[in-house]
């Protein structure tokens, strides 16, 4: 009766790591995290007072069908004050498991700071998913990414719009591609190459 217990005890003490590993590691596939976050200056934006959100809408979806050019160029202080797009590129498979699509732009803000954001993003999703900025400009796996790259954060969701602060510190010249990478089992997710 006592050796019962005894591997009853043993048995949990196993087994109860082994389905909490076993849940970390396979519930990723089963479940995805959405975000959608809104490009950084808009999320700033206020509606002048008297306008409701609605009118607001009305008015810029109007404003955006206009197709109307400009006879004069824009001044210049105001094309310094735009966000200018500093590289992109559309994300593809890191194989035939992992899959991704979307696009990855970065963006150098009006105030200097560098941006990069997905949009229509999707990857397959999976443990510990990591943000790399990449020097090589199409890695196929583990190895290419020996010849450096910057760590922007964790993946904030496997779909949907998102930001990534890139410090001030990095020349995005130097990078050709964004990856998503699985850091415990260093595997390449989905790649976006830069141009």
């Amino acid at each position: 009766m006592k050796n019962k217990w005894v591997w009853f005890g043993a048995g949990l003490i196993i087994g109860i790591p082994v389905v909490a590993f076993g849940w970390w590691l396979l519930a990723p596939l089963f479940l995805d995290t959405e975000v959608n976050e809104e490009f950084p200056l808009t999320e700033n934006a206020t509606i002048p007072a008297g306008i409701t959100q609605s009118e607001a809408e009305t008015v810029m979806m109007t404003m955006s069908k206009v197709e109307t050019k400009m006879d004069e160029e824009m001044p210049k202080e105001m094309m310094e004050a735009a966000n200018v797009v500093v590289k992109s590129g559309n994300f593809r498979d890191g194989d035939s498991f992992h899959k991704g699509e979307g696009a990855a732009t970065i963006y150098k803000l009006a105030d200097g700071q560098q941006v990069l954001r997905f949009e229509d993003f999707k990857v397959t999703n999976g443990p510990d998913l990591r943000v790399l900025l990449v020097n090589h400009s199409n890695p196929m796996g583990r190895g290419d990414l020996d010849s450096g790259y910057e760590e922007l954060g964790k993946l904030k969701g496997n779909i949907g719009n998102q930001n990534y602060i890139i410090p001030d510190s990095i020349d995005v010249d130097d990078y050709g591609s964004i990856v998503i990478y699985c850091k415990p089992f260093h595997v390449v997710f989905s790649v976006a190459s830069l141009n």
